[in-house]
């Protein structure tokens, strides 16, 4: 038996999972956040139990020092030497790569290359990578990239009618987001429905503070929500989709302000937060809605159109549709959010659903339609930290 472990870092923050292969039980998760700030914190649970540490993490090299620690200390590892392989999730790919990979010196320099198209994201994973190698310079690396899976859509799909130069000089197009996500989600749903998901036609939902919806043909996708970078596509907590590109020329001139204060407009005060006034936080905001608040309500009224205007596109361009999938923090666990999208959609698409059932549902695997819809509607927790670990065991043949 080997343990692998699954890597998710942020610009201050460090998400883990240790796997035992083969069986892909998880024998501790955690995270450290705000790393670089004045007080950081660490925490990992085993066996069910969790324990939070407050502490200095001055950089993700402490973080990971103390992550290692941890998992001596509680007994997961009699010895960092137990650790075989880490797969790292890696946001922006660009058009390099339409897989996962082992990490070579030219796969570091290409990944630090795009830095640019995910300056919260890239830089982060790399330096998180290199802190881990460090540690432990004797196993194997692999990068698996949110952008990988979306690699098999059509220029008619992924370019933007800008001028062409555009894309053949700066890489400007559709890359997408949470790819590892929807490709979980589409693998899984098929296993539920009992299917072959290389026969099947879906439209996943991958609905969180970060969102995205992607539309698979025969298990590969034809379509996804975000754009160049994770600020485009539906509304989202914080950032506004997509928009007239006009608003931006228009607003950098009234408010007087520079392409960095409207960059952090756009994806930081915009969005549920922006047009509801109280929170990036769905909860918050159907707390305001069941009290009365009209801006709450117009918020949720606003993202349920902007989702069914997506996901009823991809239903006109897939031909037809055998299922539609919801997952992450809102698809996984707010009821009220899927029920006011499949409600709009129910006579076009013909879908009969189980509101009682649905009302239930929250962070479960379960099919919330009914025999007779015409389309199935499930709900499925995604498991992107699994399919990191299953592409690094593939690659490095552990």
């Amino acid at each position: 038996m080997s343990k692998v472990i699954a890597l998710n870092s942020g610009s201050s923050s460090l998400k883990f999972q240790l796997y035992d292969i083969p069986s892909e039980t998880v024998l501790a998760s955690g995270q450290a956040e705000r790393i670089g700030q004045e007080m950081g914190a660490f925490t990992i649970k085993v066996n069910g139990e969790k324990k939070v540490t407050e502490m200095p993490l001055p950089d993700h090299k402490a973080a990971v020092d103390v992550l290692l620690k941890s998992l001596i200390e509680c007994g997961v590892v009699q010895s960092l030497n137990e650790i075989a392989g880490a797969g790292h999730r890696i946001v922006q790919g660009g058009p390099y790569f339409d897989e996962s990979v082992i990490v070579t010196p030219d796969v570091v320099k290409r990944v630090d290359e795009l830095g640019e198209l995910a300056p919260l994201h890239n830089p982060a994973h790399l330096v998180c990578y290199k802190a881990f190698r460090e540690a432990l310079p004797q196993i194997g690396h692999v990068f698996v990239f949110d952008t990988a899976f979306h690699q098999t859509m059509r220029p008619d799909s992924y370019l933007f009618p800008v001028p062409y130069e555009w894309y053949t000089d700066f890489k400007v197009r559709r890359y997408g987001a949470h790819g590892t996500s929807h490709m979980y989600v589409n693998r899984r749903t098929a296993e539920l429905m009992g299917a072959d998901y290389s026969k099947l036609n879906m439209i996943t939902c991958h609905l969180g503070n970060g969102a995205s919806i992607t539309a698979i043909k025969n298990g590969k996708c034809i379509n996804t929500s975000m754009g160049l970078t994770p600020l485009g596509g539906i509304m989202m907590g914080t950032r506004c989709g997509d928009l007239d590109p006009t608003v931006v020329f228009y607003m950098q001139k009234k408010l007087h302000c520079s392409p960095d204060d409207m960059d952090n407009y756009l994806n930081k005060k915009s969005g549920m937060l922006g047009i509801s006034g109280i929170s990036s936080d769905a909860r918050d905001i159907e707390n305001a809605v069941a009290k009365g608040d009209d801006r709450a309500q117009l918020t949720v009224d606003l993202y349920t159109n902007r989702t069914i205007n997506v996901i009823g596109g991809y239903y006109m361009q897939l031909g037809h549709t055998d299922a539609i999938s919801f997952t992450a923090g809102l698809g996984e666990n707010d009821s009220q959010i899927r029920e006011r999208i499949l409600k709009r959609m129910e006579e076009t698409m013909g879908l009969s659903i189980d509101y009682e059932l649905n009302a239930t549902v929250h962070g479960k695997e379960a099919c919330i339609s009914k025999p007779d819809s015409k389309v199935a509607v499930y709900v499925v927790p995604t498991n992107e930290e699994l399919m990191i670990v299953r592409d690094t065991v593939r690659l490095l043949g552990i």
